[in-house]
């Protein structure tokens, strides 16, 4: 539907945001620090816990605590512990005596005007069951002992809650309802399914993609690698007169590598500072207009393909003219998809929608986007590298926070997510959430294996004495050995192409170093566009 031009600028608006990597982690559960003072009574681990509670008998949201220094360690099933009526300290703070009877119930106190410690003592000389100290806004602070202490005996549990949760609790309670509360801290496994069912999209993605131009459109590679120019009729034309108008090629170089690193980061820098609700509606337009064209394309790619009569019948519309019946059928569908996918995005089941778009997006961009050679590819991949580094791992000495994760967080964007990953929920986590994976960590690797089964298929290269089976294998480890460093760094958000780009392009150069093909691949096609109008784009 000549929509070439808005999947294009989705492609760029979209990826320079979508490097960030992130998911759980087996042990992010559970934490230390350092930094704080170890003393007997006080050298628990920092652990999550779940506040599940109970209003005059109807259970209610759950909420999310962190368990303090100090107090009694929570089992890890909700069978192995019991629900407690809960009260509010009175005094609030629960500095000092509570008027209130504490016995046998889980109190309810706010943070501030004496340590941790001190309230956690008075709860447990009334005889409560548990103390949840209310926050003053939404973090989960760490509540340690100070070094003036010298024997603490807290035998009860202490768990910090956010500040809206307690608020809630507090206004049940204050209306006189019957609140009852049961904390538990569950561990999350070490290996949860959706990881193998995300790193299997990911890598089937790149691999669809790079199959689908010849196994799926059934075009050959020979005649579509570096057709730079539209078709022109004419005697001179030779074999660029074969390419469809509709089907131009962004073939990357490397002045536009450069630029895009730093458009991409002037654009961060636009998020982070400027992030809404309504920005992340802009980008959710730009992710359903993407979306909607990839879509549109790969189902009539493929519906063309079982059906070949159904790929030439055309038909006259306003405004459009004459168009493939076919797309025509197709395109309101597809449209109709990515509104609803819009609509219910908060929905539990919103992630399948999301992840359809997205890898329809994906597998038309790397269809439209190539490498040229393994001299751009050095250039785009190692651009990217530093910048998933930078604005991962550097911009926190520079803004106070990583710049890259506050985006993808949304912090600021009333509650919208950023739709730029794909994703998939935690089924097995008793924590739940989803594990993810940005749309550049997939695209930019996915750029180098297309070209490399171009490479194979123009030079006749069998499986494996060629690039294609050995870079894919790459990716996939490369993707595993991030899987491997989010699990060390407590689910910290990771950025996955500092893993993906040694073992993709690092693999190919050594590879190619090794089989004496190096220059070959470094130069490819450059003699041949030196004779193209307009050389490369």
């Amino acid at each position: 539907m000549g929509s070439r031009f808005f999947s294009l600028a989705t492609f760029l608006f979209l990826l320079a945001i979508s490097g960030q990597f992130s998911g759980a982690a087996a042990n992010d559960v559970e934490s230390d620090d350092d930094d704080s003072p170890k003393l007997p009574g006080c050298s628990n681990k920092f652990q999550l816990v779940k506040v599940q509670n109970w209003v005059n008998g109807t259970k209610e949201t759950t909420y999310v605590g962190l368990s303090a220094r100090f107090g009694l360690i929570l089992p890890k099933e909700a069978s192995q512990t019991q629900k407690h009526f809960a009260v509010l300290a009175n005094p609030s703070n629960c500095c000092s005596n509570s008027s209130t009877k504490l016995e046998n119930s889980v109190v309810l106190a706010k943070r501030g005007d004496c340590a941790f410690t001190t309230k956690a003592e008075i709860a447990q000389s009334g005889g409560a069951a548990g103390l949840l100290v209310i926050n003053d806004d939404e973090e989960l602070y760490k509540m340690v002992c100070s070094e003036n202490d010298t024997l603490i005996n807290v035998t009860i549990p202490v768990v910090m809650i956010p500040k809206s949760a307690g608020e809630k609790l507090t206004k049940s309670l204050s209306n006189g309802a019957k609140v009852e509360i049961l904390l538990y801290s569950p561990y999350r496994p070490i290996v949860d399914f959706s990881a193998v069912f995300l790193w299997i999209m990911a890598v089937g993605t790149i691999v669809c993609a790079s199959l689908w131009a010849e196994w799926v459109a059934c075009e050959q590679v020979e005649e579509q690698y570096n057709q730079l120019t539209r078709k022109q009729d004419g005697p001179n034309t030779g074999s660029y007169a074969r390419q469809d108008p509709e089907k131009e090629i962004l073939e990357i170089n490397v002045k536009g590598a450069i630029v895009f690193l730093i458009a991409a980061s002037a654009f961060l820098l636009l998020l982070f500072y400027f992030m809404s609700s309504w920005f992340v509606w802009l980008l959710i337009v730009l992710f359903c207009i993407g979306g909607t064209e990839g879509m549109h394309v790969c189902l009539v790619t493929v519906l063309a393909r079982v059906c070949k009569e159904c790929g030439q019948r055309t038909v006259n519309l306003p405004f459009f003219g004459e168009v493939l019946l076919l797309s025509a059928i197709v395109f309101p569908f597809c449209g109709a998809f990515a509104v609803l996918w819009a609509v219910f995005q908060h929905a539990s089941f919103a992630w399948i929608g999301q992840d359809i778009l997205g890898i329809c997006l994906m597998i038309t961009v790397l269809q439209m986007a190539r490498l040229p050679n393994i001299r751009v590819a050095s250039a785009l991949l190692c651009c990217a590298f530093i910048y998933d580094i930078f604005w991962v791992f550097i911009s926190p000495l520079i803004f106070n926070e990583s710049v890259m994760i506050a985006v993808a967080r949304g912090d600021s964007a009333g509650g919208e997510a950023i739709p730029m990953l794909l994703k998939i929920p935690r089924f097995f986590d008793p924590w739940g959430g989803y594990d993810m994976i940005g749309f550049g960590d997939i695209i930019f690797p996915g750029l180098l294996v297309a070209f490399s089964y171009r490479y194979d298929r123009t030079n006749q290269k069998g499986t494996r004495n060629g690039y294609f089976l050995w870079i894919t294998i790459g990716y996939a480890f490369g993707l595993f050995l991030t899987y491997i460093a989010l699990f060390l760094m407590d689910g910290q958000g990771q950025p996955a192409l500092l893993y993906l780009v040694p073992c993709t392009l690092g693999l190919f150069v050594i590879l190619g170093w090794l089989r004496g093909e190096l220059y070959d691949l470094w130069n490819y096609g450059r003699s041949q566009r030196e004779f193209v109008p307009g050389g490369e784009i």
